[in-house]
């Protein structure tokens, strides 16, 4: 695991654009199972909805998995540094609410890479959603229930 120095370092240079299109990971604390019911995963997605409702990002794909999440996003009128802050922040006090518990529910940081406009979306978008098929958590990818992809 990189030191906070090193993964400052890692960012350096780095900018986010309006209008790009990324794919964003984040990792609960020490890959804990925090959202292993549907209720506990609704509340991640209400965060990608409340950030689509504000004009913040424009959702293409997610998938909320019991210890991390993938959101493919088209990043709007806010920088993705600060949409992952109010992301990761709106998710960690509804959880806690939610479930009586306290502390952090993210690792810090988290992981994006640009998609660049060459590549085949519906491809980015067909590993999100069948990520739970790839975990063993069902067989098919209907079978899960906190998925979704514009193109469905």
């Amino acid at each position: 695991m990189p030191s906070q120095n090193c993964s400052h370092r890692l960012r350096t240079g780095r900018y986010s654009e309006s209008g790009q299109i990324y794919l964003v990971t984040v990792v609960a604390v020490e890959r804990q199972p925090v959202f292993t019911t549907y209720k506990t995963g609704r509340l991640v997605v209400e965060a990608f909805r409340k950030a689509q409702e504000e004009q913040f990002a424009n959702s293409l794909a997610w998938v909320v998995m019991p210890d991390h999440f993938h959101w493919l996003i088209e990043l709007q009128n806010l920088s993705l540094p600060k949409l992952m802050a109010r992301t990761k922040s709106r998710t960690t006090v509804a959880l806690n609410r939610a479930t009586q518990r306290q502390g952090p529910v993210w690792q810090h940081g988290y992981h994006d890479r640009a998609i660049r406009k060459e590549e085949d979306l519906l491809a980015v978008a067909r590993y999100i959603v069948t990520n739970p098929v790839r975990a063993g958590l069902v067989k098919k990818t209907g079978d899960y229930s906190l998925w979704d992809a514009i193109w469905v």
